[in-house]
């Protein structure tokens, strides 16, 4: 088994057996709007891995896929980013996050097969709960414009993190530590949803 396996591999367990309160987000009001943007996806595991397993899936399925999963991603949830700064909030956020981990990690644990805008649209109602609690957590900030940039710029850094490790791992042996990454994230995201 060469590195890049056991890398993968070792990021999935550490990930998957860290203690729940590594989900909490920690307070933004001490920063400014672009750094508290660029900071929110970063301060959840549930957010992190979510947005891996995004590009992930995205690199597992290639073409259109590459741009077109985080694309649907990114834009649905700047879209309710903002509808979240403005006071709606949708209903059961966090489970809508929590179910977004399990199911995109079996997602990139089967490789599903699906088209291009099914895809898409599944990753957009995602998007929709993860970019709500962005927008909710937001609502003092000054310049929410900013706070879009800076929580846009991260999701993409973690789309681009999954589809790296996603195009790495094209080789038959090395497409199964992918799959057992996703099965890995699916594993949290039970652990979120069920707890």
């Amino acid at each position: 088994m060469n590195s890049k396996p056991r890398l993968l591999a070792a990021t999935t367990l550490v990930l998957t057996i860290s203690p729940t309160a590594a989900f909490a987000h920690p307070t933004i009001f001490h920063t400014t709007p672009l750094m508290a943007g660029l900071a929110h996806p970063l301060s959840g595991l549930d957010h992190i891995l979510a947005m891996v397993a995004v590009g992930m899936w995205a690199a597992q399925r290639g073409g259109r896929a590459l741009w077109a999963f985080p694309a649907a991603f990114i834009g649905i949830m700047i879209v309710s980013g903002v509808a979240g700064m403005a006071g709606f909030a949708l209903p059961m956020v966090e489970p809508g996050i929590a179910a977004s981990v399990l199911v995109l990690g079996l997602l990139v644990a089967s490789a599903a097969p699906l088209p291009v805008w099914a895809g898409s649209a599944a990753i957009a109602v995602f998007a929709a709960f993860h970019g709500n609690a962005h927008g909710l957590e937001a609502g003092h900030l000054h310049n929410a414009g900013l706070y879009a940039l800076g929580f846009a710029v991260s999701t993409a850094s973690l789309h681009a993190i999954g589809i790296g490790a996603g195009l790495a791992t094209r080789s038959a042996r090395m497409e199964t530590a992918l799959r057992a990454g996703g099965a890995g994230i699916a594993l949290a995201g039970a652990t979120l949803f069920f707890a």
